[in-house]
């Protein structure tokens, strides 16, 4: 049986690419860029890659990139891309919490709730990060960005949804948030790229920062560094606060 974000990306990718969270791109990488420096050798891996924008914009800029998913629909919208503006990606369909890279990476990203905290359960979270760890190199640097638990202890969720939402995106209704598990549940509403009707039941985990913390330091992960993640505009002056839906983590392996 498919999992809710299974179904959710099947058949979604050029309405995907036109979502409202979709379009801080340029930005992001910028922010990637600075973070790591124009060094056309790196090697990058983007997990939940979804339509390879973050791996298309990186690529663009020297870099050498691997883009993995689940989706094969998600995927096909990154190739197809990918061959529009002539760039060689590499974007393979795998389950990032059974990746088997062994320190290959300079660099690894996860923008955008692409894989991690979509899981289930926290043991398949928490096996994300694992993996991520094993793919990148002795002193390579880790990117990115999760849901801020903070944020629905102090703020409504319904409220954020209504104000980030454009017309012809996805919605979401129902929210519930779980105190005991750190758990939104809700109900999303899309339409795919033939135009069907989706309506699904799903759940995200949230996360508190020292949570995020304490998880990367048992994965032996140091200098790291928790801030608010703005859309299109990341940036280390930012701290993260409770009024922050995102927060955007930047951590190094120490081995």
């Amino acid at each position: 049986m498919k999992q809710w974000y299974e179904t959710l990306f099947d058949n979604y990718g050029k309405k995907y690419d036109q979502e409202a969270y979709t379009k801080g791109t340029t930005g992001e990488c910028d922010f990637i860029e600075q973070e790591i420096g124009p060094q056309e050798k790196l090697k990058i891996l983007d997990i939940g890659c979804g339509t390879g924008r973050h791996s298309i914009e990186l690529s663009k800029r020297g870099y050498h990139v691997t883009g993995i998913d689940l989706s094969e629909s998600q995927l096909k919208r990154a190739r197809e891309k990918a061959n529009e503006n002539s760039l060689d990606i590499v974007f393979l369909q795998e389950d990032a919490r059974q990746l088997n890279f062994k320190n290959i990476f300079d660099v690894v990203i996860m923008i955008c709730e692409g894989a991690f905290p979509l899981m289930e359960t926290d043991q398949m979270n928490y096996k994300i990060l694992g993996n991520a760890a094993k793919a990148l190199k002795r002193g390579g640097k880790f990117i990115f960005t999760t849901l801020n638990a903070l944020f629905p202890i102090f703020n409504s969720v319904d409220e954020f949804y209504k104000k980030t939402y454009q017309e012809g995106n996805a919605f979401m209704i129902n929210h519930r948030f779980d105190l005991m598990t750190f758990r939104e549940y809700d109900t999303i509403i899309i339409e795919d790229d033939d135009g069907n009707r989706k309506k699904l039941n799903c759940n995200e985990r949230y996360y508190a920062p020292c949570e995020i913390k304490w998880l990367l330091e048992t994965l032996h992960f140091q200098n790291i560094e928790i801030f608010a993640a703005q859309l299109g505009n990341f940036s280390r002056n930012d701290p993260l606060t409770i009024n922050d839906h995102e927060m955007l983590v930047i951590a190094h392996k120490t081995s």
